[in-house]
């Protein structure tokens, strides 16, 4: 067995283990420290909207040695208006993609005719796609709807499948997600089209599988957790975590590898431009995803459900046993080092099993008793 599956065979089984769940406030504190570097990013910088939600003309041109920079020049000085250059392929005779947001009809015929002329091109091959404001508002407005949807039926689900607690935190590592992704849009500069509102629904549904996974975990580790006194909710919360944590990290790392080669390969070296939109938010939004299952949305059910009365009492009995075991110089029960409800509760009269397996209750006064004495 590999030396990960060897490891991820002793999470699973709680022989090791790391404690996230009692280091949360150090994630909180790195989320909240994350999301307020995005959220001013967003106030500061705001999205690069593409033309698809605020209208424009796309031009496209033929094979041509003008750089990037030189024909984004020549683009604002035709238009007037700021503009969006992305090269497409690599070596000297790329073509160009050219953006200019704000435009009409009459404008883009004239940008068109300037801009074949400063690039020293047929005007016939500069191709030209004028985008309507008002399909962009519809797009925009769609995809809002399409999110609300999506999150009311979120917590619906999980309000039902497991409980409101843990719909709660679902619905905080979501929005975390969203904010991250969409903050460091805001910072890059990258332009936000349609791909990007489909990237950012996919990642949505991405991080809630990898929530959801976690919980049933904790739903099926916690059914009769009053009715013992060796672990926590906070205990059993971060079993579940640690039982789980290899199969999220190969999910993760599995999911990345294509996006990081759309990313970085596809959108870098090779030039494909167009592929940066849906990439970057598909990127961010999956390790942003991760990391909130793991280190949000669990410790957050353990906190919301440690503040129930019965949970309250159950920690006030657990410390009070493990207190008294140390008094007593014997090891306190390890909260990672077993299934938690596998065996019979500690407090349970052992079970006695009479001849034939049947039970000593129904042999009490026949011959024999119950028992291995003959």
């Amino acid at each position: 067995m590999s030396k990960l599956g060897n490891l991820g065979a002793r999470l699973h089984r709680g022989e090791v283990g790391y404690d996230f769940v009692g280091n949360r406030k150090i994630w909180y504190g790195l989320s909240i420290l994350i999301t307020i570097t995005a959220i001013v990013g967003l106030a500061v910088r705001g999205l690069n909207m593409g033309i698809e939600f605020q209208g424009g003309a796309v031009f496209n041109t033929p094979k041509t040695s003008v750089s990037v920079s030189q024909a984004q020049e020549y683009a604002e000085k035709a238009s007037g208006h700021d503009a969006i250059v992305q090269k497409l392929g690599s070596g000297d005779k790329a073509t160009l993609r050219i953006q200019v947001a704000g435009i009409d009809t009459k404008q883009a015929d004239q940008v068109s005719a300037q801009l074949a002329k400063d690039l020293g091109v047929a005007e016939k091959d500069v191709t030209g796609e004028l985008v309507g404001p008002s399909w962009g508002e519809q797009i925009a407005n769609k995809a809002w709807q399409g999110l609300g949807i999506f999150l009311v039926l979120v917590v619906i689900y999980l309000a039902i499948a497991f409980e409101w607690r843990m719909a709660l935190a679902a619905f905080v590592a979501l929005i975390h997600d969203i904010t991250i992704t969409v903050g460091i849009y805001a910072l890059v500069g990258f332009e936000v089209t349609p791909g990007t509102v489909i990237g950012l629904l996919t990642i949505l549904g991405y991080s809630l599988y990898d929530t959801v996974v976690v919980f049933d975990s904790l739903k099926e580790q916690t059914k009769d957790i009053t009715k013992q006194t060796r672990w926590t909710y906070s205990d059993i919360a971060n079993r579940s975590i640690n039982s789980t944590l290899v199969r999220s990290i190969n999910t993760t790392v599995v999911a990345l590898l294509p996006v990081a080669g759309l990313l970085f390969i596809g959108g870098g070296f090779l030039g494909a431009g167009m592929l940066n939109d849906i990439s970057l938010s598909l990127f961010v939004g999956l390790a942003a995803g991760a990391y909130s299952s793991i280190f949000i949305a669990t410790p957050l059910v353990a906190d919301l459900k440690e503040r129930e009365p019965q949970m309250k009492a159950l920690k006030k009995r657990v410390l009070a046993k493990r207190a008294q075991a140390s008094a007593q110089g014997e090891a306190p029960d390890a909260p990672t080092t077993e299934a938690p409800f596998d065996d019979e509760p500690e407090d349970a009269a052992p079970a006695v099993v009479g001849p034939r397996n049947q039970p000593a209750s129904r042999n009490r006064g026949r011959g024999r008793p119950s028992g291995k004495r003959r």
